[in-house]
């Protein structure tokens, strides 16, 4: 099989950026992939990042490599975390804080206190991992295009940040929640998760691209059966609300501009022949908020083996839709809009 010029748009949600990873170890093994351009918000955009600067040292193989680095240096720097599981969840193997009295707490007081007030010094314990384990300078030379969101507090609106732009500051203001860090400052600007503008930000993919496929790749679920009717389960429906609320509107924009935009010509040309394909799993229903805290080895390592399985039930069935049509039924999108 030939080779594939591809796009990919990683979603961020914390630790449960993991089975992000297990999807790109995957994608990383087939030969007919070639990456054209990447976008990720939060823990996508540092999943992208160190891909990128991986596969500029030694191709994929050093790509899977460096994300491997990534997620083990993640979990050994919250070796002594306070946010462990209680030892009811490790009894039943469930993966939640909600149980965890450190947790309990934090969130408690995250209702009273901002990270100004309990974290006066604004340390940040990912920004040693990334210094470390990204060369920044490879980065912005690398031929993957990266795009990396974060939202400017004072705006409102979403920016997109590009490979030579790209810095420790950059990733961690991508992932910054806003009840847990200092909003981090970027030529005078402070910035926040960028999950709150682009989950991730799909228009320079398709504007600044050669590729016409991007896969998506998806932690946060859409749809959840039932009402949420705990405080935990309130809460973390109400994130997932608000992480994907960007993402599905670029999406319906995405199909109502397939169904006017004319494939052969003009400005709209590459939005209509724009290919989009998913990969996401039902595992995630399984796990509330408070998992995307947790980074013991065994969970980051189940995340990933998930991911790397969803990953390869995708390409069984899809690889030979890639480059050829759409798997995700954009239309779909639009009914009841």
């Amino acid at each position: 099989m030939k080779t594939l010029p591809i796009d990919l748009a990683l979603q961020g949600g914390g630790s449960h950026g993991a089975f992000t990873w297990g999807v790109l170890d995957r994608l990383l093994e087939e030969p007919w992939v070639r990456l054209d351009g990447i976008s990720g918000t939060s823990a996508g955009a540092m999943n992208a990042a160190v891909l990128a600067c991986g596969h500029a040292a030694g191709g994929p193989e050093g790509a899977r490599e460096a994300l491997e680095n990534f997620w083990r240096g993640v979990s050994d720097a919250a070796r002594y975390s306070p946010f462990r599981r209680g030892w009811t969840e490790m009894m039943t193997g469930t993966w939640s804080l909600d149980s965890s009295p450190a947790f309990v707490a934090i969130e408690m007081a995250t209702r009273l206190w901002s990270p100004y007030d309990l974290n006066p010094q604004g340390m940040n314990p990912l920004r040693g991992i990334l210094a470390d384990l990204i060369d920044f300078e490879r980065l912005a030379s690398s031929p993957i295009k990266l795009f990396v969101t974060a939202t400017n507090v004072r705006t409102g609106r979403g920016r997109v940040f590009r490979n030579a732009e790209i810095g420790p500051d950059v990733l961690l203001a991508s992932a910054c929640l806003p009840t847990m860090f200092h909003a981090v400052e970027i030529d005078g600007d402070p910035y926040w998760d960028g999950g709150y503008a682009g989950n991730p930000t799909m228009t320079p993919l398709i504007r600044e691209c050669q590729s016409s496929d991007t896969i998506l790749v998806q932690i946060n679920p859409v749809e959840r059966p039932g009402v949420p009717r705990s405080a935990q389960d309130i809460t973390n429906r109400l994130n997932e609300i608000s992480f994907n609320s960007p993402l599905l509107k670029e999406l319906r924009m995405i199909a109502l501009l397939h169904q006017v935009a004319d494939p052969g010509r003009g400005e709209g040309a590459a939005w209509a022949r724009m290919r989009i394909h998913r990969i996401a799993t039902e595992a995630m229903l399984e796990l509330g908020y408070s998992s995307k805290m947790i980074t013991e080895w065994a969970f980051l390592c189940k995340l990933r083996d998930e991911g790397r399985h969803t990953a390869s039930a995708f390409i069984d069935a899809h690889a030979g839709d890639i480059g050829k049509r759409s798997t995700l039924d954009l239309d779909a999108l639009l009914e009841g809009v």
